[in-house]
């Protein structure tokens, strides 16, 4: 039983005709008549009693059946207002998704500064994969993700906050570590500690291949911090985007972390949504403000851009604007 169908009975009944009807609901007389006549087959009584000369007729279960599909449909559009309302409120409850490596550099600043910006707003997050974050997002778990913005499928947008590129990072007794600048070129005969985590496998596994290399891997590891304890211990060389602020691995063994020399495009991290959705005020305003303060991060450990200077404005400034952001992002 659907409200359309609800909706069909209530205006003929009111109507008294079915052409009546089909003209105040701008829809086919045929189509009135089809939702109403399914609507009895699901109920498994008649509603109404159709009649050339006099029109329609309630039947006894139409004249009991016919108060209810009015509370009904006037409880539905009373739920449907109240979701409007707060979905337009920067108030509630926020999930936002996290690539598992981002998180560590992006999160405990966001969990920290946004609640002091928008204090109406429980935020909380969810790590996961690429593809673990963009199903996320096609469940309705999280309303935004923050992530690479490689392999994005179709149906999911991406909004770049900012740009960064790889380093290498090398044991400290390595003979290229007092280097300034490293080629690539230059890692062909070292063996290499792969961040095996998609999309960065691709992403670096691309990054070697453009210069004319096929590194050689002697170990695959999910763990961004088992990739630095490994390479502190000399097992080989590695390529990372992000960059802790101590140079050190867990066991505290230092390792050296050089820029690369070879032209490489910039690799955005950003927000990810579904597409075709409208985003809610508490979503905006997060996104608002991310934009303000991960301004001018390149992955190096520091979050760079402002404070949250004025967070309950920021926070009011954001979420006045999202009536027309949602338009963008619900057409993007």
């Amino acid at each position: 039983m659907s409200l359309r169908q609800l909706d069909y009975f209530v205006t003929a009944a009111e109507a008294g005709t079915m052409t009546g009807a089909a003209q105040l609901l701008y829809v086919s007389q045929s189509a009135v008549s089809a939702g109403i006549g399914e609507l009895e087959h699901q109920l498994g009584v008649q509603l109404l009693i159709r009649a050339k000369a006099k029109g329609l007729t309630l039947t006894a279960a139409g004249r009991l059946f016919l108060p209810e599909a009015r509370a009904l449909l006037a409880r539905s559009e009373e739920l449907r207002s109240g979701m409007r309302e707060v979905g337009q409120t920067a108030a509630g409850r926020l999930v936002v998704g996290c690539f598992t490596t981002l998180a560590p550099f992006l999160l405990p600043r966001l969990l920290e500064e946004f609640p002091a910006a928008c204090p109406d707003v429980t935020l909380d997050f969810l790590e996961g994969s690429l593809d673990e974050l963009q199903r996320l997002l096609r469940e309705g778990r999280c309303e935004l993700a923050l992530l690479y913005g490689v392999d994005t499928e179709p149906g999911i947008v991406f909004d770049r906050l900012y740009s960064t590129v790889p380093h290498v990072l090398l044991p400290r007794e390595h003979p290229l570590a007092e280097r300034d600048g490293i080629r690539l070129a230059d890692l062909a005969d070292h063996e290499m500690i792969m961040l095996d985590v998609p999309p960065s496998r691709r992403y670096f596994s691309e990054v070697m291949a453009d210069a004319g290399l096929r590194p050689v891997v002697r170990h695959r590891t999910e763990s961004f911090e088992l990739v630095r304890s490994l390479v502190a211990r000399g097992a080989g060389y590695s390529l990372l985007i992000q960059r802790p602020a101590l140079d050190i691995s867990y066991e505290g063994r230092a390792v050296r972390i050089r820029p690369i020399a070879d032209e490489i495009a910039p690799l955005p991290v950003g927000l990810a949504r579904l597409s075709g959705t409208l985003p809610t005020r508490r979503a905006a305003a997060f996104a608002s403000f991310c934009r303000t303060v991960l301004a001018g991060r390149s992955g190096t450990g520091s979050a760079g851009g402002p404070d949250a200077g004025e967070p309950r404005g920021s926070c009011r400034k954001a979420a006045s604007l999202a009536s027309a952001t949602g338009a963008c992002w619900a057409n993007a």
